[in-house]
């Protein structure tokens, strides 16, 4: 009997969407058992981890001098190893929970402009969290899968993942990225062209947890059906007292042009170097927008209007990627070919 219950603890595979604004862990019995943001609280001092995914994410511009919340992934890659060493370690942790006797294998989902010395990154990373091996798999990749695309056909799938740190705009063919253009504008852009707005604007400071919000609830990529506005609060920069200001979603709309217009470039340019006979099947079969980003009222229709092709927001945008990835960690022989590590 004990033995019987200590084999349950043997091993628990992970697949993991180690991302620049959330981390999402799936386990193949339970599916996605965890999805947190990419933030760790630290003593300053000490370099003590204090907190770590949605709490720490609540210390962010409001900690004292001894606290420091800092988000240890930069553009879909690692930006400070110790830290996300650190977070890996405690999601893994807390997904695994009790006595495990071999350490888990971990499959992660990694962007495709990753350089050899950022994948080495990210498997030293996992492995000195915990992990016993470690497989990556690219992101555009990963949302094909996950969205049950025929990937293994020798016929065109046009993927755009719009994260929080990098936009992934790949074509998919024979179980291999065709063409892949991968470019580091995504939500933070748009979150970080607010906060400029709201400075240049109103001459009013809003932080990083304001401006997504701002983002949520106001942002689009086309004029909405009914004009909207919120108001915000935040500091004032001449006086340095809170001061009220009210937005408009046209408002919005304009600061997030920029970044907006950066990813319909990249979508433009990967059509433009991919061979002809699988841009012919893009536009037969549509593209498909995953991530975060797909969210983002009215970008489908802009993505559309842009590249004369019809786009196809996936039922669960948020979790393309991690089903995905999940999805290779289960079938991990028959789908040898999709890892890049």
């Amino acid at each position: 009997m004990v033995f019987t219950r200590l084999f349950g603890f043997l091993g628990k595979n992970l697949a993991m969407d180690l991302g620049t604004a959330n981390t999402l862990i799936y386990t193949p019995k339970d599916g996605i058992v965890l999805n947190e943001p990419s933030v760790v609280a630290l003593d300053s001092r000490t370099e003590k981890v204090l907190a770590v995914g949605k709490e720490a994410k609540e210390f962010l511009g409001r900690t004292p001098e001894r606290i420091r919340a800092i988000r240890p992934m930069k553009d879909g890659v690692i930006a400070d190893f110790e830290v996300t060493k650190a977070m890996i370690a405690f999601f893994i942790s807390k997904v695994i929970r009790g006595l495990q006797l071999v350490k888990p294998k971990i499959v992660i989902c990694v962007p495709t402009g990753i350089t050899q010395v950022e994948k080495r990154a990210v498997i030293e990373s996992a492995q000195q969290a915990g992990a016993r091996e470690v497989r990556l798999v690219e992101e555009p990749m990963a949302a094909a899968i996950g969205a049950k695309l025929p990937i293994n056909k020798p016929m065109g799938n046009m993927v755009v993942d719009i994260g929080g740190g990098t936009t992934e705009v790949a074509v998919i063919s024979l179980s291999s990225v065709a063409y892949a253009e991968s470019v580091r504008v995504a939500g933070d852009e748009m979150n970080e062209a607010i906060q400029r707005f709201t400075k240049d604007e109103h001459k009013v400071l809003i932080g990083e947890n304001a401006a997504e919000k701002i983002k949520i609830e106001l942002g689009s990529a086309i004029p909405l059906p009914e004009p909207r506005s919120i108001r915000v609060s935040g500091k004032n920069m001449v006086d340095g007292r809170p001061k009220t200001i009210e937005i408009n979603d046209g408002q919005v709309r304009e600061s997030i042009k920029e970044p907006l217009n950066m990813i319909v470039m990249a979508v433009r340019n990967a059509l433009e170097k991919t061979p002809p006979e699988l841009v012919t099947d893009v536009a037969n079969n549509g593209m498909l927008l995953a991530g975060g980003g797909a969210m983002l009222k009215g970008l489908d229709q802009l993505i559309s209007q842009q590249s004369e092709i019809s786009v196809i927001v996936d039922e669960a945008p948020l979790t393309t990627v991690l089903r995905g990835t999940g999805i290779a960690l289960e079938r991990e022989k028959d789908m040898e070919f999709v890892f890049v590590n």
